[in-house]
């Protein structure tokens, strides 16, 4: 009798558990939940929070550091500084060849 019960209880679980699943799916198209508050809406409030205090942090770091990067208005008593002068820098070596290829390799030399 044991076993009879227990092959029969199996059956009785799946209609059961079917029967749930219809129900419940029922009552939530019945019944829809309330809007979750993880909506585009709140991502776009987020986002502009976001915005915009990356726009103060940005601020204040330009108000702080503005001034080390603005230009000189004249420029000082010895004159242009050297990368402004019309005349062209001249290289610190000389090139090997005029058209800068790589010379030849340098023979061996027996000991």
């Amino acid at each position: 009798m044991g076993d009879v019960l227990l092959a029969l209880s199996i059956p009785v679980l799946v209609f059961g558990g079917g029967i749930y699943a219809a129900c419940d799916c029922w009552w939530r198209r019945r019944h829809p939940a309330p809007p979750s508050p993880y909506t585009h809406r709140a991502a776009r409030l987020a986002e502009q929070d976001m915005l915009l205090l990356a726009e103060e942090i940005a601020d204040d770091a330009y108000a702080a550091l503005g001034p080390l990067y603005d230009a000189p208005s004249a420029p000082g008593p010895a004159g242009p500084p050297a990368a402004l002068s019309s005349r062209p820098p001249r290289p610190s070596r000389p090139a090997s060849t005029p058209d800068r290829a790589p010379s030849p390799p340098a023979a061996v030399q027996k000991p």
